[in-house]
This record gives structure tokens, sequence and C-alpha cells, in this order.
């Protein structure tokens, strides 16, 4: 085993115990597990399925690994902002919910979106250079 895998493990480890410690300070334990519990299932047979038979369909040759991974990314970061973009309107106490989330997330999509690009960009490159030329 690597030093990187192991290390990468040891951080995973501890970022997770930091995580249910922070659960052992809410009051609405059933309510959150019951959210956690939703956004797995929602990952889990929505988003992934999805994901897997678009990049299976649309894309072709050695794009496909990258547009899967962006689009599993821009899923779970949808499923995460969901509750915000679904909001009925302004909250009462406009401290809860100070920012312009569904701005923000627009902006994240298209980071995602970017990077992907570069990648895919930077691969082509890569593969360029290779090919002796004719």
């Amino acid at each position: 085993m690597s030093v990187a895998r192991l290390l990468t493990g040891v951080i995973g480890l501890s970022l997770m115990g930091v995580g249910a410690s922070l659960l052992l300070d809410v009051r609405d334990l059933p309510g959150v597990l019951v959210w956690l519990g939703g956004a797995v299932v929602l990952h889990d047979v929505l988003i992934a399925p999805l994901v897997l038979l678009i990049g299976w369909v649309l894309v072709r040759g050695g794009v496909r690994g990258p547009v899967r991974g962006a689009l599993l990314v821009a899923g779970a970061l949808t499923a995460v902002a969901l509750p915000v973009l679904l909001r009925p309107g302004k909250p009462a106490n406009s401290s809860v919910l100070p920012l312009d989330y569904p701005r923000n997330w627009l902006f994240t999509m298209v980071a995602v979106a970017t990077v992907t690009a570069f990648l895919l960009a930077a691969r082509g490159i890569r593969r360029s250079r290779r090919r002796p030329p004719s």
C-alpha cells in the first residue's frame, strides 16, 4: 500500500470521526438521519444510474470518464443544494439564508464544467504530443 493511499485513508477516517462527533450535538437526530439516508438513496437510485446511462449513450471514447465524473459531482452538489434551491421564497429571517444560493450553485456548476473542459483539453494536448508526426 502506498503512503499516499494510507494517508488518504487516515484523513478520511479522521473526517468521518469529526462528522460523527458533530452528529452527537444535533437536536433532531432522527430528522438528520432521514435526510442523510434520503441523500444516499437519491444518489444510488437516481443520480449514479442516470450519469452512467448518459455517459454510455452520449459520450464516446476517452472522454467518458471525466464527463461521468463531472456529472456525478454536479449531481451530488445539486442534491446537497436542493433544499435551498427549492425553498418557496425569502425566509422570514433574512440571516438564515443570507446568500444568493441559486447563483452560487450555478457558479459551482460552471466551475465543474470548466475544470472538466480543462482536463479534457490537457488530455488532448498530451495525446497529440505522443503521436508521431505524419
